[in-house]
C-alpha cells in the first residue's frame, strides 16, 4: 500500500517539475523581450547624440562627451554625465541582447548568474506563466522533472539506508547479552 502511494507522490512531483520545467523557456523569452524593447528605447533616445557626435567628431562618442564634460558651462558638463550613463547602458543592454540570442542553456545559465538585475526583477515580477507545447519547453520540463525525481529517489534511499543503519544499530544494542559478573575469589 505505501508503495502504491509513494509511486503517485511521485508521479505528481514530476508532473509539478514538468511544469515547472516548461516554464523556462518562456521566461527566458520574456526577460530577453524585456531587454530587447530597452534596448530599443535606449537606442532611439541615443540616436540624436550619435548623429551629433557623427559630425563634430568622426562618429567618436566618447570625444563628444569629453567636449561636455570639458566645457566650462555647467549644463553641458551635466549633459555629458547623462550622455555617457545612457551610452554605458546601451552598450550593457547590447551585451544582454547578445548573450539571449544561444541556445537554451546559455540563456538559462546568464539569466540566473549575468542578467540585469533591474530587468530580471522585473521580469520576474510580471512574468506571466504559460504551458508552451514546443520541443524546447518539453524538454526543458522533461529535464527538469527527471532531475528532480532522480534528487527526490536519492534523498528516499538515503533515508531508507540511514533508517536500516539505525534498526540494526538498535537491535545490536538489545540483543547484547550482559557478560556475567565475576566471581568473587
Amino acid at each position: 500500500m505505501v508503495s502504491f502511494l509513494v509511486r503517485y507522490i511521485l508521479i505528481a512531483v514530476a508532473c509539478v517539475f514538468m511544469l515547472l520545467g516548461m516554464q523556462l523557456p518562456n521566461l527566458a523569452d520574456q526577460y530577453a523581450k524585456r531587454v530587447d524593447a530597452s534596448l530599443r528605447e535606449v537606442t532611439l533616445n541615443f540616436e540624436p547624440f550619435q548623429r551629433i557626435a557623427n559630425q563634430h567628431t568622426g562618429g567618436n562618442i566618447d570625444a563628444l562627451i569629453k567636449l561636455h564634460r570639458d566645457s566650462a558651462i555647467a549644463p553641458f558638463q551635466a549633459e555629458g554625465e547623462a550622455i555617457d550613463r545612457m551610452n554605458k547602458r546601451r552598450l550593457r543592454l547590447l551585451a544582454q541582447h547578445k548573450a539571449m540570442q544561444g541556445p537554451l542553456h546559455e540563456r538559462l545559465w546568464h539569466l540566473a548568474m549575468f542578467a540585469d538585475p533591474n530587468l530580471r526583477e522585473q521580469t520576474l515580477l510580471q512574468y506571466t506563466p504559460t504551458a508552451p507545447l514546443t520541443q524546447e519547453a518539453l524538454v526543458a520540463g522533461g529535464v527538469v522533472a527527471l532531475t528532480a525525481l532522480l534528487l527526490l529517489e536519492f534523498a528516499m534511499a538515503l533515508g531508507r539506508w540511514i533508517a536500516d543503519l539505525v534498526v540494526s544499530q538498535v537491535r545490536q544494542l538489545f540483543q547484547r547479552k550482559p557478560k556475567p559478573a565475576r566471581a568473587a575469589e
